[in-house]
């Protein structure tokens, strides 16, 4: 268990499946009162229903993350329910389609990219850190990618804006962090998700476990058990870091 999660309030963005479904879980486990949010609403529901009937506190609610009044919505739901707002762990992503390189990526596919991978992390920290720097502090935990520094030939736009999360995240930590804010990313590997496992062919997978130095892929699990530390009091010396979680797959200071 991680020392000082118990009573927090968090808010939990694309939290209706996979590595936000697994995290809001784990908070929820950890005595945190949990705030799911997700553009399909139902699974966001569903989660929140789930962590109810394990004995946890939680509610899920509708999210379009690109969205202030939407972003601005599920800040002042966790306020209504609970109080207060002690982490926010922006878990955002999407929009690959078309996404193939510099020369043959459209700029509708860009600026979809950009909208959903980028600017609905700046969206959120609008409508939470003033929140937060009203009660004195909180964290702020966005998820990126290990794509933001591997080098992908297959893909450019949504490197490219995760690599803008991580600008974002210690322009947070730099500027507000003598108010009591924290803000640190997290990179997963290759993480079995439903979305994975939908868009990787099993061929993939195997190529994906021989070139990691571990006995496995990454589960949902590995992920939201970094979240939880970020968001505790063990974290509490953590501030603009990012955190690569992928089993040695990339391998960097």
């Amino acid at each position: 268990m991680m020392r000082g999660l118990s009573g927090k309030v968090g808010i939990v963005a694309g939290g209706g499946r996979g590595i936000g479904a697994a995290t809001a879980v784990r908070l929820a486990a950890e005595g945190a009162s949990v705030v799911v949010g997700d553009i399909e609403g139902d699974w966001a529901r569903s989660v929140a229903d789930q962590i109810r009937k394990d004995g946890g506190k939680a509610i899920g609610v509708d999210l379009d993350g690109t969205s202030p009044e939407s972003q601005k919505a599920i800040v002042d739901a966790a306020l209504a329910e609970f109080g207060r707002l002690d982490f926010y762990h922006s878990n955002l992503a999407g929009g690959t389609e078309g996404d193939i390189d510099a020369l043959n990526c459209s700029l509708d596919v860009l600026d979809r990219s950009f909208s959903i991978n980028a600017k609905s992390h700046f969206i959120a920290t609008q409508a939470a850190l003033p929140v937060m720097l009203e009660q004195g502090g909180g964290a702020m935990i966005y998820t990126s990618s290990g794509a933001a520094a591997g080098g992908s030939p297959w893909q450019v736009a949504y490197p490219m804006t995760k690599n803008a999360i991580h600008a974002l995240a210690r322009h947070v930590a730099s500027k507000w962090g003598k108010k009591g804010i924290r803000s640190n990313v997290i990179c997963p590997g290759v993480v079995l998700t439903e979305a994975v496992k939908i868009h990787m062919t099993d061929q993939q997978v195997e190529q994906a476990l021989r070139h990691v130095p571990h006995e496995r892929l990454g589960k949902p699990d590995d992920i939201a058990a970094m979240v939880a530390f970020l968001a505790s009091d063990d974290g509490s010396w953590i501030n603009g870091q990012v955190w690569h979680v992928n089993g040695g797959m990339l391998m960097r200071d």
